[in-house]
């Protein structure tokens, strides 16, 4: 269940910085602060794997790919532990 959880929140915390960036978020803000310097550290492997120039495309695939494969293996370990 711990391991479910935190790919959840790790995807979460991706997901969330793709939103606030498509809306144009203030990131003086703090809490957007916050959510991208998570977000960059989850994603950091990731980073410029997509280097298209719309930078709202290329932000979402960014941060989208590690969201997506967090919850794949986090999600499949869940599953494989809960069978042991």
């Amino acid at each position: 269940m711990i391991i479910h959880g935190l790919a959840d929140v790790a995807a979460i915390f991706l997901g969330l910085w793709i939103l606030l960036y498509m809306l144009d978020a203030n990131e003086a803000n703090v809490f957007v602060d916050f959510v991208h310097g998570v977000a960059d550290w989850l994603a950091g492997w990731s980073q410029d794997i997509f280097t298209m120039e719309p930078e709202g495309a290329r932000v979402f695939l960014n941060y989208a790919l590690p969201a997506l494969i967090y919850l794949g293996i986090g999600h499949g370990v869940a599953a494989w532990v809960r069978r042991l």
